[in-house]
């Protein structure tokens, strides 16, 4: 094992990146800053802002808001009719719902349209395969596809009426209803999300609740500028794949003041079809019985310049995770100023109470490898069931890692059965191995200072090492004012 002294440039970027400077420039203006060469679309003032915007009822249109009879074609002509009243975007139209509750299947949303989904009100996702569209990936309550200056708002709800997708309820994870049989999409994943932005400009989704999807909740898919902030996201528990907010392909996307409480991925940045870059997420409380923050599992393409600031994760699976399983490279990450609590749930969700878990571990035998650099925890405090996992891959190395000013509390409150490392998906499966404090595997520079490790006073034994590696994989570690020990409950 080789030990270095990291170089000041890079502490100096990565302590740059911790600020908070960049995030208020982006709240007060948004007009987030570029990072890479690409250029973006001017973005304009947040919807909001703009005087005097035209609103329309759906109720004039003929919507009976009674949960019963079905009112999208109401729906969809005020929608429609506000496109063509507005002689800009830059003037938006808001679509209201009063007070009820709305049965629709898929409705489109359009450029310069605003739904406002008032205090009282619920949209109701239909639960009939019928209700959606022809092709699988359009499969939404509510989608807005190649549009620019939209968004949901009102203080209401949209539901996606998750539960009656359940097809056998279990209280460890549900059986889900597929419409797989039908051809019309493959695998089990096979029910609609709820909300989508599908290669939009200027979005804006804020003081609305979403609720019970059945499937992914929030998708932002090729999007430019994207602002979500006062959103609260509620999804069944045991209900599987029903992430909160997944961030695909996307670029210029602020997530600030939002609760997450669901079952699957709470705030997931996907790469599929281009890289993602500049996503903040700030002041967020997170529950999720799998990862509260994850990067991946899909990530074909590379992420670069994300902030994760001030998040509170109770009670999750998994805190901070970095899933790299298919070819993508991961740079410039920060996470600051967050408090972690993990706990065991059953296997067969991935994650095994990591409060952080980093891996470039290829998704199959023949799948390229990414890497990961400049990667920063700073200010971190975590109570958790189990240890950190650092574990890059042959050709996919951990580079310049670097944890600071971090407290762990390692301690059993659950009876779930421990002693495993989880690489799913793919990799290995499930591993037997021994507790450690952090496990770390094919890593180039880590540096470690003011780290603070608790252990439970266990007459078991399982806390027993601190840090595991092995010298061959595991190169230029600094370590500066790193203590372990034991404490008593």
């Amino acid at each position: 094992m080789k030990t270095k002294t990291f170089s000041k440039s890079f502490k100096s970027n990565q302590l740059q990146m911790a600020t908070p400077l960049l995030l208020l420039l982006i709240l007060s203006s948004f007009r987030p800053a570029q990072s890479h060469p690409i250029t973006s679309p001017k973005f304009q003032l947040p919807l909001s802002t703009y005087p005097h915007p035209t609103t329309l009822s759906v109720r004039d249109f003929g919507a009976i808001g009674d949960g019963r009879h079905y009112d999208t074609k109401a729906i969809q002509s005020a929608i429609d009719t506000c496109t063509c009243s507005s002689t800009s975007t830059s003037t938006p139209c808001r679509v209201t719902f009063p007070p009820g509750k709305y049965l629709t299947a898929t409705i489109f949303l359009r450029s310069g349209v605003v739904l406002e989904v008032q205090d009282g009100a619920t949209l109701l996702g239909g639960k009939r395969m019928e209700d959606y569209p022809r092709e699988a990936w359009r499969w939404y309550v509510v989608v807005a596809e190649n549009a620019s200056d939209v968004g949901i708002t009102g203080g209401g709800v949209v539901d996606g009426q998750g539960l009656g997708f359940v097809k056998r309820f279990d209280e460890k994870k549900n059986v889900m209803v597929s419409w797989n049989r039908t051809g019309a999409c493959l695998g089990d994943e096979c029910r609609p999300r709820l909300v989508g932005f599908l290669g939009c400009t200027n979005v804006r989704v804020w003081n609305v609740t979403l609720r019970e999807p059945a499937y992914w909740c929030l998708h932002i898919v090729r999007c430019e500028n994207t602002y979500i902030h006062d959103v609260s996201i509620y999804g069944n528990f045991n209900t599987p794949n029903n992430d909160g907010m997944d961030i695909e392909d996307s670029n210029n996307t602020v997530i600030t003041r939002c609760h997450i409480d669901t079952g699957d991925d709470a705030i997931c940045p996907k790469t599929y079809t281009s890289p993602l870059h500049n996503l903040t997420a700030t002041d967020c409380w997170i529950r999720t019985k799998s990862s509260a923050i994850k990067l991946g599992s899909a990530s074909s393409f590379d992420f670069k310049g994300l902030v994760f600031d001030r998040i509170t994760i109770v009670e999750s699976h998994r805190g901070l995770a970095l899933q790299i399983r298919d070819g993508g490279n991961v740079s410039d990450i920060t996470f600051s100023n967050i408090n972690i609590s993990t706990r065991y749930y059953d296997p067969s969700w991935w994650g095994r109470a990591e409060p952080i878990y980093v891996t470039t571990c290829p998704r199959h035998s023949n799948s390229k490898e990414g890497s990961i650099s400049n990667l920063v925890f700073i200010n971190i405090t975590a109570t958790s069931e189990n240890g950190v996992f650092l574990s890059g891959s042959k050709h996919g190395l951990l580079s310049n890692l670097r944890f600071t000013n971090v407290n762990f509390t390692y301690r059993r409150w659950t009876n779930y059965a421990d002693g495993f490392v989880d690489y799913r998906p793919g990799c290995q499966g499930l591993v037997h191995h021994s507790t450690a404090g952090i496990i770390m595997e094919h890593i180039e520079g880590l540096e470690v200072e003011n780290v603070n490790m608790r252990w439970s006073d266990d007459r078991s034994r399982r806390w027993n090492n601190p840090l595991d590696f092995r010298p061959s994989t595991v190169n230029n570690i600094s370590l500066y004012n790193f203590r372990s020990g034991l404490y008593r409950q």
